[in-house]
Parts: structure tokens; C-alpha cells; sequence
């Protein structure tokens, strides 16, 4: 029986890197599969991660028919046993509807991959259709943490360091910027080789993984090293 799963988990928790690998997966043992993304951090038409494992995928847009491709697929003598539907949260209501339909007429396995809630902790319309259809909603094990530690639940939209709670939903980043000098307040912004160290920059949208509490009060990496090094130590005689 063809099933519908739903693997869901803040950023960074390897979502990719299992979409890319249950892809391997099923294809060494002979069966035949398409790969499906949206806004993949290495541009149009790619599954990617961060681990540096990438491949070819089917960009997903709001026009985009599931149902109508895979038909057309098998139409035309081509084998399709499973999908693999990756950052599925970008995907509409409506295209959830049609990966149920493909796994109940077809009988097509769909895994798909994505974030359960965006910046401001809302559900992406794909992922409440997903959890509303899914046969299986699975929480990937692999932890994403938060810069003071703790386990990882929420994911937070940042304007240079600074976690903000209004904008579109869908604003494509990453949780990780190019490894190059830093400021050493502002420890997630680059700067640019040969800038002084005032020297304007344009604003860098970033995401960052939070646990509940910090995103809850806004603190993010660099408001904590910023309040870090404005503390005061009290004068104690020796």
C-alpha cells in the first residue's frame, strides 16, 4: 500500500540530506522516482544540502499539477513509484490534495520533506494540508540546536542578527552565511574583504534556529553577544 509521509523539523535538521538519501535509497533497489522542489537554497530546480549533497529535482511553482504530470508521465510509458517532494512547505493547499489523490488512485508513494511553521510560528499552508492528509507526520530525530544549547523548535527570520515578526511569509535565505571575516559583535554577518570595519553593508536576511524561550524574547546570536559584552562586572575589592 502506497502511503503519504510527511517529514517535518525546524531548518537544519536534515531534511534534504534524508530526501536525497531515501531517493538513493529506493532507486538501488530498482524502483523508479521523481524529485520535486521549491526555493531550494542552491537556486531553481535543485535538491540541496547543506552537508554538500545535491541533485537535479522538478521546480514546484503555484502553477504546478501533480496530478497532471504524473498522468502525463505514465502516459507516455515512464515508470513512477514513488515522489520525493522536497521544502514542501511551499507548496499549496490544493497540490497537497493532488499528492493524496496520486498515493490513494495511482498508488504512489510521496515522502514528502519541509518546515512545519514559518518566522512568526504560523503553519505553512502545505504543511497544514500535510498534517491534516498524511498517513505518517514524522519528526526528523536529528536535533537542530539553538545558540544557547538547547534543542531547537522555531525558526527565526533576521534583518542583519536582528529577529524580526513581520514581512512575507516566503522570503528565501539561509541559516548559514559564506565563512569569512566576522564582526566580533555580530558573529553571523560577513564582511567584506578589504571593508573597514564601519563600513555600511546592505542588510542580510538570514534565518536562525531558536528554542522556544529565545524566540519567544527575540534573542538571537548576535542580540546575545551584543548584551554579552555590555555587562557590567561589579567592582569587588580583591
Amino acid at each position: 500500500m502506497a502511503e503519504l509521509i510527511f517529514f517535518s523539523g525546524t531548518m537544519d535538521c536534515g531534511k534534504s540530506t534524508l530526501a536525497l538519501q531515501m531517493d538513493h535509497n529506493h532507486r538501488a533497489r530498482g524502483r523508479a522516482g521523481l524529485l520535486f522542489s521549491s526555493h531550494d537554497r542552491a537556486g531553481e530546480a535543485m535538491i540541496s544540502s547543506r552537508l554538500g549533497l545535491q541533485t537535479g529535482a522538478v521546480e514546484v511553482t503555484d502553477s504546478t499539477d501533480f496530478w497532471a504530470e504524473i498522468v502525463r508521465r505514465r502516459t507516455a510509458a515512464e515508470r513512477v513509484d514513488y515522489l520525493i517532494c522536497d521544502e514542501a512547505q511551499f507548496y499549496t493547499g490544493e497540490q497537497i490534495d493532488q499528492l493524496a489523490r496520486i498515493v490513494d488512485e495511482m498508488d504512489v508513494d510521496v515522502f514528502a520533506f519541509g518546515i512545519t511553521s514559518d518566522f512568526r510560528t504560523r503553519l505553512f499552508p502545505g504543511s497544514q494540508r500535510l498534517i491534516e492528509l498524511a498517513d505518517r507526520v514524522q519528526v526528523l530525530q536529528v536535533e537542530a540546536l539553538c545558540w544557547c544549547g538547547r534543542r531547537a523548535t522555531h525558526n527565526a527570520r533576521t534583518i542583519d542578527g536582528v529577529m524580526v515578526v513581520e514581512g512575507d511569509q516566503v522570503v528565501v535565505g539561509d541559516v548559514e552565511l559564506q565563512q569569512v571575516q566576522r564582526d566580533p559583535l555580530q558573529p553571523e554577518l560577513p564582511i567584506a574583504e578589504g571593508a573597514a570595519d564601519d563600513a555600511p553593508h546592505p542588510p542580510v536576511t538570514g534565518y536562525e534556529t531558536l528554542c522556544r524561550r529565545h524566540h519567544t524574547r527575540r534573542v538571537t546570536l548576535r542580540t546575545a553577544n551584543a548584551m554579552k559584552s555590555n555587562e557590567m562586572l561589579l567592582p569587588f575589592s580583591p
